[in-house]
């Protein structure tokens, strides 16, 4: 990947926090010239078959964004960017002369998107927080806790819609 701008990440995985954390660092953020990546993270078990399981290790290569609005190509991975996602997208990339790629990985996402911050590697990263009380953060666990715990570079935690 070219030197000339920033390596900003987002973590997305097309709900309603991603998409929101997605407009943050594209509104506040993300500079003409800077190569804006989507982090997109999937069970281990679904890189089980085909072309998958070529990049189960490393994760894909990056993606660029006229693969990622392709059904055909997505589905290949197993990935569906939603409607309004790939319209930000596209908008931002045509607006903000930025240039779009996404990076698929299998497994647990807290540290595939820790992996993808020093493995691309990412100037800063944006990631969504679905505001989940404190017994489902102890269960489920907390994928920005870990990751501004673990993470390597600048992170940026943009809390999820109110009604979550």
């Amino acid at each position: 990947m070219a030197d000339s701008g920033r390596r900003i990440g987002v973590a997305v995985d097309f709900s309603p926090c991603s998409i929101k954390a997605l407009k943050w660092a594209i509104d506040n953020l993300v500079r003409d010239g800077d190569h804006l990546i989507l982090v997109h993270t999937r069970p281990a078990e679904d890189a089980e078959s085909g072309e998958m399981l070529l990049w189960e290790t490393t994760g894909s290569p990056l993606i660029p964004l006229v693969e990622v609005s392709d059904p055909a190509t997505m589905s290949k991975y197993g990935v569906k960017p939603d409607p309004e996602t790939l319209d930000v997208l596209n908008t931002a990339a045509r607006q903000k002369k930025i240039i779009v790629v996404m990076k698929i990985y299998w497994g647990d996402p807290r540290e595939k998107i820790c992996e993808a911050i020093d493995r691309i590697p990412l100037t800063s990263l944006v990631i969504g927080n679905r505001g989940f009380g404190k017994l489902k953060r102890v269960i489920m666990g907390s994928v920005s806790n870990y990751v501004v715990d673990n993470g390597t570079c600048p992170i940026t935690v943009v809390k999820g819609p109110a009604h979550e």
